[in-house]
């Protein structure tokens, strides 16, 4: 991570967050810092965002590979949405896995995993995947205002920088988080250009809807560092052309 006041004021956050879910036994994690957390209550959660209109009305939904969103996964897939799911560190020029609910092989509860759908699914460009109804963030830690950060890698901005390029993420594309009521937190959480928000933040008890969400209109050139570029075929591609 680069030594900068940003990374660190974003490091201290993940730290009181990753400490907090370890004190109060809420994770499954043996270690959960450096982690997207597989908290503890994941399926109540995933129930939760399923009933929400929105959610029925999607079809077309991007999910993160992270355990924590596994129930979510099987949820879309068990209801005949179309998965997208990112392919690890977007290292090839399709990035995306597509798990076809009419194409799979095997029970949804085994393609959700990431190592099935490394196995079975077909991966896609970004030109090839459908406009998103749905996106999926894993986070550390989200604030009722919709700010969210990650594990540090900064994948999931990459990635929705490139959908928003592509035009697949429309006004109507819906951003959600789940994640335990202990990592949606009242600390400020410092964000830049290229990062994400949410539109709704999803507990196994609750549902927040954020106001007035940040949403990057693309690729953020000036924050990647060639080194980044370079290990991201479908980046390297955009940054040439």
């Amino acid at each position: 991570m680069a030594a900068n006041p940003l990374d660190h004021a974003k490091q201290a956050v993940r730290t009181q967050v990753w400490d907090s879910l370890t004190a109060a036994d809420a994770v499954h994690d043996a270690s959960v810092h450096g982690r997207i957390p597989h908290f503890k209550g994941a399926e109540e959660a995933a129930a939760r965002l399923a009933g929400l209109p929105d959610w029925g009305r999607a079809d077309f939904v991007k999910a993160v590979p992270d355990k924590a969103q596994f129930p979510v996964r099987v949820r879309a897939l068990e209801q005949r949405k179309t998965v997208y799911m990112a392919v690890p560190k977007l290292a090839t020029l399709e990035p995306f896995y597509l798990l076809d609910p009419a194409t799979l092989t095997v029970p949804p509860a085994e393609a959700a995993t990431s190592r099935t759908a490394a196995a079975i699914a077909p991966t896609v460009e970004v030109d090839a995947l459908r406009p998103l109804d749905l996106i999926v963030l894993g986070s550390v830690a989200v604030n009722r205002d919709g700010a969210r950060i990650g594990k540090g890698a900064g994948y999931s901005d990459i990635e929705f920088a490139l959908l928003t390029e592509a035009g697949l993420v429309t006004p109507t594309t819906l951003v959600v988080t789940t994640v335990h009521a202990l990592q949606v937190t009242k600390t400020p959480i410092p964000t830049s250009e290229h990062d994400v928000s949410v539109d709704l933040i999803v507990t196994p008890d609750q549902t927040f809807v954020c106001p007035n969400p940040h949403r990057p209109s693309g690729i953020h050139w000036p924050d990647l560092t060639a080194e980044k570029i370079a290990a991201i075929p479908a980046l390297a591609a955009r940054h040439i052309a």
